[in-house]
């Protein structure tokens, strides 16, 4: 655990297709870099010669926790950070974080400098998006089994209720980020 002159760290969190991606490339294209949760999977998959799709990303999701611990992806996490700090960056964005073990692994890291904004959308808003977006479009089943594995397995929702903040992702993209924006004024980031 450092202490990090004026670093300040907003962790986005929410149930797939919430819109957390959106809010987190609004974040980036202010030129706060990002770490992405869900890239360390893909990283050491792919470094195992494991094919990406939702039933292998499942399975590796499970025994990857099972192997290296259920915070794995928040100590990757915080390694970048320390890295991005030690570099100069006093901002950073970190794109999704998938359990309570994560959670308080991060925040015990990176005491005070860490702000958690849960996007939240309506349900079937959130699978009519996933249904139709361009990367990665699954159909409603799917996001119902994913549902219920990030809540019952993954333990999710921890992190969503222990929220600082709540942006409810029902309107336009401007009016979603007018609330980010309130946000980021109100931490000073």
């Amino acid at each position: 655990m450092n202490h990090h002159e004026n670093l300040k760290i907003i962790v986005i969190v929410g149930l797939t297709g919430s819109g957390k991606t959106v809010a987190v490339e609004y974040f980036t294209s202010k030129g706060i870099p990002k770490i992405y949760m869900g890239g360390f999977a893909y990283e050491i998959m792919a470094e195992r010669g494991i094919e990406k799709g939702e039933e292998n990303e499942k399975k590796f999701r499970v025994a990857i926790r099972e192997e290296q611990g259920v915070d794995v992806y928040a100590k990757r996490a915080n390694d970048q950070i320390h890295h991005l700090s030690g570099a100069g960056q006093h901002r950073v964005i970190v794109d999704g974080l998938y359990s309570w073990a994560e959670y308080k692994t991060m925040k015990h890291e990176f005491p005070g400098e860490i702000t958690t904004i849960a996007v939240v959308a309506p349900k079937k808003m959130r699978y009519s998006w996933l249904a139709h977006r361009d990367d990665r479009p699954q159909p409603e089943e799917i996001s119902r089994q994913r549902d219920n594995n990030e809540i019952e397995d993954i333990q999710k929702g921890g992190p969503i209720a222990a929220a600082d903040y709540f942006v409810l992702n029902n309107g336009t993209v401007e009016d979603f980020h007018r609330q980010l924006d309130a946000i980021a004024s109100e931490i000073q980031f």
